[in-house]
């Protein structure tokens, strides 16, 4: 699903992927239909691990143009193992996602704050 360049940024999911979440670390889950289903709706990014791997899976909800202008951050999914949960998140998206649309209340035992990543500069142990 592409956006035409000279029309505003609609939100987007970020599906995590190739790391813990998309493998069968976490059962029962149909990964490649969850991934198909959200495209089939909704913009997509597939990226590698996104490093929260006690979420698996994790779905990022990225705010649209007006959104972020509305002041909205992404909103951080874990545990999406659910194809209802996965429904829930096209819903909102395709209502306008996070800043436009109200997050759907059931979403929130989804949400969760992803730890800050700390720049290593040159000389610290890691």
């Amino acid at each position: 699903m592409r956006t035409p360049s000279n029309q505003p940024v609609p939100s987007r999911v970020v599906v995590c992927r190739d790391c813990c979440c998309g493998t069968p670390k976490v059962p029962g889950v149909d990964h490649a239909e969850q991934s198909a289903r959200l495209a089939e709706n909704v913009p997509v990014r597939i990226s590698d691990c996104l490093d929260v791997c006690e979420h698996a899976n994790v779905i990022v909800v990225q705010p649209s143009t007006a959104g972020r202008a509305a002041g909205a951050r992404p909103v951080w999914l874990g545990l999406v193992n659910d194809p209802d949960a996965t429904e829930d998140i096209i819903d909102w998206v395709r209502a306008g996602g996070p800043g436009v649309a109200p997050c759907p209340d059931v979403l929130d035992l989804y949400t969760f704050t992803p730890p800050r990543r700390v720049a290593r500069g040159p000389g610290s142990e890691g």
